[in-house]
């Protein structure tokens, strides 16, 4: 088994920098999305309509006939088209601290206008969803509501097919070896996408009916596994994310915002501030039906090579140490008891391996706190 090393902000909060051992690469089962099922198909080379340069085949599918509806605990669910409770995404004092925070002294600015490559080749109708085809590995203290981040859209080396590094937004609940978790953010990912390119994805645990059991044999990412139920049609789970941010340049990042509907129990994921991707139906969730423990924003490495000599040579965050310039998260909110968007009252930082990977808080001399973190696994520091 491998293992996970993390650098996480935490709200127990933790912004995190992990390694841990956690193969989360889907569970079997076979769904009802492909050619059969597709109104509409986006692939490269085009043999059909629209040609993807990433390589990858978007299939247009009826929005009734997604992969999330052969879950058992689905069987009679009604699609939720739109969250009955709407955060204000960003108040009037946000967006003066925001520009404040871009214009400052010689602060980096940010592009948050980041899309998915297959934009380029077209567009899904509406009343359906984009599902990218998966052709080459295809495995069948406080109460918060929801959490939002700024993630850097950066372009990490994973050294081999079976490791992979994500950045991500996360809610948890339960103890440490029975909890429950919701994630959404950017990851490379080969063992579940077969490349090493940088994509959106969502990643769940399963608690229906008795799965619990944090991420050790159960727990998805994007739709290899019935559950995740999609109502937009401008996002594909799984698919490649452009523009990347280089060194020296101008630097892109996604916002994620994961919330929950007070009204349905449905946990959203906004890509963006308005986009809503879908929701993890509240049935799905035994420790999170009612709210989540734990808010973490960071990143993680998987490997089977983490703690051993020769260390993996898979990157966290772009690669360097934590700084300005290396992996960066900003704009942390949450979501608590009044379902006012809000910066956490609390927060804590921590890195399994700091001398691997390691993490950064940092409020001096800045409108809010950023989070930085990464590092490039093996090297004189980590051999």
């Amino acid at each position: 088994m491998g293992i996970k090393l993390m650098s996480i902000l935490m709200l127990q909060v933790t912004l995190v920098a992990i390694s841990r051992g956690v193969p989360r690469n889907g569970s079997s089962s076979k769904q009802n999305f492909g050619p059969k099922f597709a109104v509409k198909s986006i692939q490269y080379p085009s043999f059909i309509i629209f040609q993807s340069e990433d390589g990858d085949v978007i299939d247009c599918i009826g929005i009734h006939n997604q992969p999330a509806f052969n879950h058992p605990a689905l069987r009679n669910h009604k699609i939720q088209m739109r969250p009955t409770y709407d955060p204000i995404m960003v108040t009037k004092n946000e967006k003066e601290t925001r520009e404040a925070s871009d214009h400052k002294g010689n602060r980096d600015l940010y592009i948050t206008t980041t899309a998915q490559i297959w934009h380029k080749s077209g567009s899904c109708p509406e009343v359906t969803i984009p599902i990218r085809r998966l052709a080459i590995l295809h495995t069948d203290g406080y109460a918060y509501f929801g959490a939002k981040g700024d993630i850097k859209v950066c372009y990490p080396s994973v050294e081999l097919d079976d490791e992979y590094t994500t950045s991500q937004v996360a809610l948890k609940s339960g103890p440490y070896n029975q909890y429950e978790a919701i994630e959404s953010g950017r990851a490379v990912n080969p063992s579940v996408y077969g490349d090493r390119q940088t994509r959106f994805f969502t990643y769940w645990t399963m608690g229906f009916p008795n799965f619990i059991d944090a991420s050790v044999e159960t727990g998805c990412f994007d739709a290899t596994y019935p559950g995740f139920v999609q109502i937009g049609k401008d996002i594909a789970l799984g698919a490649a994310i452009y523009p990347i941010s280089k060194p020296n340049e101008l630097p892109y990042q996604i916002t994620i915002f994961i919330f929950k509907d007070p009204f349905t129990g449905n946990w959203w994921v906004n890509y963006g501030e308005k986009v809503y991707i879908g929701y993890w139906p509240g049935e799905l969730f035994d420790k999170l039906s009612f709210s989540a423990e734990i808010v973490q924003w960071g990143g993680e490495v998987y490997s089977a090579r983490v703690g051993t000599s020769p260390h993996t040579a898979t990157q966290m965050g772009n690669g360097q140490y934590a700084d300005r310039h290396a992996g960066t998260i900003r704009r942390m909110r949450v979501v608590q008891n009044s379902l006012v968007i809000k910066f956490p009252d609390w927060l804590n930082s921590y890195t399994d391996e700091y001398n691997c990977y390691d993490a950064r808080y940092r409020w001096a001399f800045l409108p809010e706190p950023e989070f930085y973190y990464g590092g490039p696994g093996r090297s004189y520091m980590c051999p």
